[in-house]
């Protein structure tokens, strides 16, 4: 079971916050680079967890079964989130990227990025009704990170890591939904490869745990902010 440790050194920067809309008429959180009005890290089977990921991102099946799925790729300053605009990077909370075969989501190449996983979630469920083939869904695992929880502005608020090596296919994570810690979109969905820290981030946080089959249009609804 993770267990939480206070890091001594907290930082001193602030976070400016600007609320905006996006086309689905969410208000969202931007904020700048700085982190850390406090530090919490929770660390459980963090060893085990990055294996297990390596193992994950080069060996699932694309979308037809018939091949390897592409493995994840780091998001920068030049990646805008495909639903609401923001650059992915420059915010809090967990991101996601998706892979689609022979298709552009958003008119650029693969993958379609977002700076929330709820926003992957409802822009997968409208290309699957478009009959797009998905080849790989990745989120960030908060298992295989070393990750900060920390109060801005009166929300509570989690670090994004948007690097290739943060990320886990989301079939293989437990989902923490809907806790008291939020992302640049809101409540959210966080990932977690190791069960057990999944279960201490809710008992200290809330939410409800779930895996990918149980997420449906009904989840994400209820998500954002």
């Amino acid at each position: 079971m993770s267990r939480e440790r206070h890091n001594e050194h907290d930082r001193t920067h602030t976070m400016t916050d600007h609320n905006h809309h996006d086309e689905c008429g969410h208000s969202h959180r931007e904020a700048s680079d700085s982190r850390g009005v406090s530090r919490r890290r929770i660390l459980g089977a963090t060893a085990t967890a990055v294996a297990a990921t390596g193992g994950l991102a080069g060996c699932l099946s694309g979308g037809d079964g018939s091949g390897e799925a592409p493995e994840p790729v780091t998001l920068d300053e030049s990646d805008s989130c495909d639903v609401c605009g923001m650059v992915v990077p420059n915010h809090p909370g967990p991101t996601s990227e998706i892979f689609y075969a022979d298709e552009e989501p958003a008119g650029h190449a693969n993958p379609a990025r977002f700076d929330s996983t709820w926003e992957a979630f409802q822009f997968d469920f409208a290309r699957q009704d478009d009959g797009w083939s998905r080849e790989a869904f990745y989120v960030t695992d908060y298992s295989a990170v070393d990750y900060e929880v920390f109060e801005d502005g009166g929300d509570t608020l989690v670090s994004t890591h948007p690097e290739a090596d943060a990320f886990a296919e989301a079939e293989s994570v437990t989902f923490v939904v809907g806790s008291e810690v939020v992302g640049a979109m809101g409540r959210d969905l966080l990932g977690f490869g190791g069960e057990s820290d999944a279960e201490a981030f809710q008992s200290e946080y809330g939410g409800d745990l779930a895996e990918f089959g149980d997420i449906d249009e009904s989840t994400v609804a209820s998500l954002g902010m």
